[in-house]
């Protein structure tokens, strides 16, 4: 009989696989879209009243972009306000990845047009009025800047923290980089100890550290108990490694807890969580593509104001018309490049791809440490920083169920939602 079961962690709990930057990217997108469209009514209102064609063309440029805004802005606010809707099976962390497809096939159908018209002015040039052209290249450049601003530089930049314990520490056994929280402080009658998961180039052990000058540590050692979600205990004995006391067996993953400390004469109750390293998460993983496609909508039409600008000035300056025609080439190609590349990130979402090869295999990696095995393994993206696993075990440790592989799982914090099948090894065989 196997056992099977589903389970959420984090945010992932309700269904919710939105990104943690979700409502901020979405107030943000609106703000640009505001921006373009007041810019659209001045352009198209000036234009008209001046009698400048040049300008109500750049108007409706301008919403075009707008336009192609509104379609990162509408996925955000439809992804957030039906996020807990059972309709949605995974919930709807995969509709900003929709709308950057789609965003991506818009950015393509911009660069085709960019280049028939370049390649239009090149067999047939037409003559330029610089004095209206450029100084609208250069408001649209600043349009274009603001709504850089708008979006936020750092729109791929995520955090992840690492709060595991761990010491990278030096010949002292102290912790070069240490935060606060890596250690777990015990208060003894012989004084305050740091407990922590040293493994910096070595297996796993634990060490125990005077926090304190006064703190004084007993040559006898100790012993350290650890108490697992599913009720296996552990214990370690500690000995004196000449300033700190270290555990003489390796601890087995996952380091996620209790731990019971014995030493100075009591037990001290700590508990250690484990989090996947920062560097182990891939950024495909987090990136938010719905924000990427806005973003690269205003970097491509900012790109395209300053070749534009360049064109019109050298084009004034020596008389070389052709150089608009290049410049919008130029800038065509640029466009269609950038558009590829979101087409495939996302497309590749959108059919299920794994974006984070390397989560896949450090799942299998901390399942099979325990001497189980790993018979079948999906792991894919359900929204920005979520990730989802279905992985099936044989084990023959019968005391193993899927409480113990959800507790062997939780160490990965990009895992939103994980799906366990769990078998006698005999019946996988």
């Amino acid at each position: 009989m196997s056992d099977f079961n589903d389970a959420a962690f984090g945010a992932g709990h309700d269904h919710i696989f939105l990104g943690s930057a979700h409502e901020q990217n979405e107030r943000r997108t609106w703000a640009v879209i505001a921006l373009c469209s007041a810019m659209m009514v001045v352009e198209i209102v000036g234009g008209s009243l001046f009698g400048s064609l040049a300008l109500v063309a750049d108007g409706l440029h301008m919403s075009t972009h707008a336009g192609a805004m509104l379609i990162a802005a509408l996925a955000y606010t439809y992804a957030r306000k039906h996020a807990t809707d059972s309709r949605f099976v995974f919930g709807t962390g995969k509709l900003g990845d929709l709308a950057g497809f789609t965003s991506a096939i818009v950015l393509a159908m911009i660069a085709l047009l960019i280049g028939y018209e370049a390649v239009s002015r090149f067999l047939s040039p037409v003559p330029i009025h610089f004095g209206e052209a450029i100084p609208i290249a250069v408001v649209g450049l600043l349009v274009n800047l603001a709504s850089v601003w708008l979006l936020g530089g750092d729109h791929h930049g995520h955090g992840h923290a690492h709060s595991h314990g761990h010491g990278h520490g030096n010949e002292h056994g102290h912790d070069d980089h240490a935060h606060e929280d890596d250690a777990q402080k015990v208060f003894t009658a012989s004084g305050v100890f740091d407990v922590s998961i040293f493994e910096d180039g070595v297996p796993p052990v634990f060490r125990v550290a005077p926090a304190t000058a006064g703190s004084r540590l007993e040559a006898a050692g100790g012993a350290i108990t650890t108490v697992r979600p599913d009720g296996s205990r552990q214990v370690f004995d500690l000995v004196e490694r000449g300033g700190y006391l270290e555990s003489k067996d390796h601890i087995p993953e996952p380091h996620a807890f209790k731990a019971v400390v014995r030493m100075a004469g009591g037990e001290y109750e700590v508990e250690f969580e484990e989090h996947v390293h920062h560097d182990e998460v891939d950024h495909a993983a987090i990136r938010d593509h719905n924000m990427r496609s806005a973003y690269i909508h205003v970097i491509a039409d900012a790109a395209v104001s300053v070749l534009a600008i360049v064109g019109l000035l050298l084009a004034r300056a020596f008389g070389w018309l052709w150089m608009d025609p290049l410049a919008g080439v130029i800038g065509a190609l640029v466009i269609a490049n950038w558009s590829y590349g979101l087409m495939r990130d996302t497309g590749a979402i959108l059919l299920d791809i794994n974006p984070d090869r390397r989560m896949a295999d450090n799942v299998r990696q901390v399942i099979e440490d325990s001497g189980d095995k790993v018979i079948d393994l999906h792991v894919w993206r359900l929204g920005p920083g979520h990730m989802s696993a279905v992985v099936s075990v044989a084990t023959s440790e019968s005391h193993r169920d899927s409480r113990f592989y959800h507790a062997v799982l939780k160490r990965f914090k990009g895992l939103s939602h994980v799906t366990v099948e769990v078998q006698p090894a005999q019946a996988a065989a």
